[in-house]
């Protein structure tokens, strides 16, 4: 049971959880096209489509490094039929890129709920659309969303609406397609963390070395998709998968090791359903 000789096309993949799904691809000997922005340095974050695909090469993969905007139409279907043709097919496309602005309404300028928007379900809807007829030609096709699950509560659209629904529509396509697509095949599903993620996003933007230090790392996101897309395709699809529990649901039974730091509770993560109850000793 691997990806070995499998095709991965990720989304935001030169850094943090895309780049770690990619990662833990390419250890089963995977093809991973990196879909990113981020062609030379960031003066705040680190990792290019460059130092990702030299990191998938080093694990024992192979690497497509593309610049790709999710939002230009014609650079995601170019990318697509670049990836198809350099390695004979597209088996798993991973949605992961993502803006994030947590402003209330008053304070979100349009740009930036445009940007959102464009990114998180724009983005989404059309990779996912332009993939379509080449998961139809795989054996095992699986698209997955980094989206959370559908949980229709007040609490998590209130404080910061624009990203709220931008992050829903991805998850909303999930509800879609999973039906849309049932009859070919394609296994449409999304994952989300329970807690934190250490990523650029939370160092940056959300509560800098503390929260990172109270998160879990990317790889069990990486796990977790690992084991989703070795799944049947017609057997598991339209579920909205917190990271742990569906772990758990594979037999793991030790999370301690997903942690940046022993001993510092963990914060938990937005959008997590209250009767999302995490497995015993999770947690601790």
């Amino acid at each position: 049971m691997s990806l070995q000789g499998k095709t991965l096309f990720i989304t935001g993949a030169s850094r943090g959880i895309g780049l770690a799904i990619g990662l833990r691809a390419a250890r089963d000997g995977a093809n991973v096209a990196i879909a990113a922005k981020t062609d030379t340095p960031h003066p705040k974050l680190e990792g290019t489509i460059h130092t990702a695909a030299e990191a998938i090469e080093r694990a024992g993969g192979k690497a497509l490094p593309m610049v790709v905007d999710v939002r230009d139409e014609d650079a995601v279907k170019d990318a697509l039929d670049q990836t198809a043709k350099k390695f004979g097919g597209i088996d798993i496309v991973v949605n992961n890129a993502s803006a994030i602005s947590l402003t209330n309404t008053a304070n979100t300028e349009m740009k930036r709920y445009d940007l959102m928007h464009q990114i998180n379900a724009r983005g989404t809807f059309m990779v996912s659309k332009h993939a379509i007829p080449h998961l139809e030609k795989a054996d095992n096709p699986h698209i997955l969303m980094l989206s959370p699950p559908l949980d229709m509560a007040q609490k998590w659209f209130s404080p910061h609406l624009a990203y709220t629904m931008a992050k829903f529509g991805m998850s909303l396509c999930v509800l879609g397609l999973s039906g849309e697509l049932r009859g070919k095949g394609i296994a449409v599903n999304a994952l989300w963390p329970r807690t934190t993620i250490a990523t650029a996003a939370v160092q940056n933007l959300l509560g800098g070395d503390a929260l990172m230090q109270a998160s879990r790392t990317p790889e069990i996101m990486a796990d977790a998709a690992h084991a989703l897309f070795l799944k049947p395709s017609r057997e598991t699809t339209g579920r909205f998968l917190i990271d742990d529990s569906f772990l758990a649901e594979q037999g793991v039974t030790e999370f301690s090791k997903y942690r940046v730091t022993a001993g510092v509770p963990l914060a938990p993560d937005f959008f997590v359903p209250d009767a999302s109850e995490p497995p015993p000793g999770a947690l601790d």
